[in-house]
Parts: C-alpha cells; sequence; structure tokens
C-alpha cells in the first residue's frame, strides 16, 4: 500500500491534527480527524442512509468529523473541477 500525503489542518500544531492520504493503488482516502461526539453520531443514525441499512457503527469502523476547510485536500475527478456535473 502507497499512500500519498495530501493535506494537513492548517496551522496546525505538533500533533493530534486532521490529515488526509490517498491510497494511490485504489483511491481510498485515509483520513484523520476528530470522532463525532455523541450528538452528531445520534442525529446521523436518525437520518440513516439507504432503506433496511442499519444505523448501527460496527466495532470496525467510526464516525469523524472532516472539519470544512479539509474539503480542499480531497482529490476530484477532472470532469468535476472543469465543469463538470456539480448536483445542482
Amino acid at each position: 500500500m502507497a499512500l500519498k500525503f495530501l493535506g494537513i489542518w492548517p496551522n496546525t500544531p505538533d500533533d493530534g491534527s486532521p490529515t488526509i492520504w490517498l491510497e494511490e493503488e485504489t483511491g481510498d482516502l485515509i483520513i484523520q480527524s476528530w470522532k463525532a461526539d455523541e450528538e452528531t453520531l445520534r442525529q446521523a443514525q436518525e437520518v440513516g442512509s439507504v432503506p433496511g441499512h442499519s444505523t448501527d457503527v460496527p466495532e470496525h469502523e467510526t464516525v469523524i468529523r472532516l472539519p470544512a476547510n479539509m474539503l480542499q485536500f480531497i482529490p476530484r475527478p477532472d470532469s468535476e473541477v472543469n465543469g463538470g456535473n456539480s448536483g445542482t
């Protein structure tokens, strides 16, 4: 697995800051960030995702809160950057 560093929380202190890497072979994002608080987790479970899918978070997963200023580091396909479908 080859990771490529994409970005870290601007003006970060020495440790514990949100960071994003790209797993180059699969395109997966590896994200270090703050765990979502109990209220956020409760709201996510209330909203759910697709009908019939459990809202429980399995032991091998977690819910994180990705700060909005970290979105700049998430790679997008060229079609989205250059006038692709933005969903609007």
